[in-house]
């Protein structure tokens, strides 16, 4: 009898062992979901996130608080803990916002085109692609286009207890069409003359103003496209005429809008199975003198 027993322990004791391994096996193939759903420390759940151009949708601008054609498209909301905001805002010629102010200021950035800004009180201030205007929290103004060249300009405001303005009255046409101050350029800059003006001086003067006023004052200055893309467009033009000597400045002032030489090269090479080998191939040496000059 003492000996069955014992067998009986050894028995209860091997089938204890060997059911503590199978757990032991089962655990280590199929983790429990707690543990892999646990974070790993040091990793967020927050991501970069990125908004595709013409993803955002864009509408037109109230007619209680602006006047004319004005279409806005919303570039980001406001995501805590941050309180900012951005739109991209144009104005067709003669268009502006009514009266307002900015409970924490607001920033605008003119990307395209010439435009007008007033304080309550102070001058009508004309402002061009490029310029940066700051305008402090209270003080009531206005902003919008020339009565001849619609303006573009990127709005990045904060808001307050989910406020960022309040609208006031219309600009009337009088407040509109005031005297205008123009930002006259430094000494140095206004000493340059213009290409048009290099060349043709006062050989051709209507040509010359034309040149200046129309096509590079009012043409390349519509907000429709930006000068980045009038840039592509004008060097294709010139790489398909091979219009080598209007093509070296064109391509001058292409890189100030921003085209990147790789990019020029890729135009050139798509444009010489429209535009034939030769003119891509003057194109080409064109460019290279350029951007190797930069």
């Amino acid at each position: 009898m003492e000996r069955k027993g014992r067998q009986r322990l050894l028995t209860i004791f091997s089938l204890s062992l060997f059911a503590w391994g199978y757990a032991q096996m089962c655990l280590a193939a199929d983790p429990a979901p707690d543990a892999a759903a646990a974070p790993v420390p040091g990793h967020g759940v927050q991501t970069i996130q990125i908004t595709r151009r013409g993803s955002q949708p864009s509408r037109q601008g109230a007619p209680e608080y602006f006047t004319g054609s004005v279409r806005i498209q919303s570039l980001f909301q406001a995501k805590d803990p941050s309180r900012t905001s951005g739109s991209s805002v144009t104005f067709e010629p003669g268009a502006r916002t009514a009266w307002h102010t900015h409970l924490m200021g607001q920033t605008l950035i003119v990307i395209a085109g010439i435009g007008r800004v007033q304080r309550w009180g102070g001058p009508v201030e004309e402002i061009r692609s490029g310029d940066v205007v700051w305008i402090p929290a209270g003080v009531k103004h206005w902003h919008g286009a020339s009565p001849t060249t619609g303006m573009t300009h990127i709005s990045i405001v904060e808001q307050f207890e989910g406020k960022s303005a309040d609208w006031m009255e219309k600009v009337s046409d009088a407040e509109y069409t005031a005297p205008v101050q123009t930002q006259l350029p430094a000494a140095p800059a206004a000493a340059q003359p213009t290409t048009a003006q290099r060349l043709m001086g006062d050989f051709a003067p209507k040509l010359r103003d034309l040149t200046d006023n129309v096509l590079f004052g009012d043409v390349w200055a519509r907000p429709d496209l930006a000068p980045r893309d009038r840039s592509l467009v004008t060097i294709s033009a010139l790489i398909a005429m091979n219009r080598p000597d209007q093509l070296r400045s064109h391509l001058v002032r292409a890189r100030d809008n921003g085209v990147t030489q790789a990019e020029v090269v890729e135009v050139i090479t798509h444009l010489a199975f429209y535009a034939g080998w030769p003119s891509a191939v003057t194109a080409i040496a064109v460019a290279k003198d350029v951007f190797q000059k930069q």
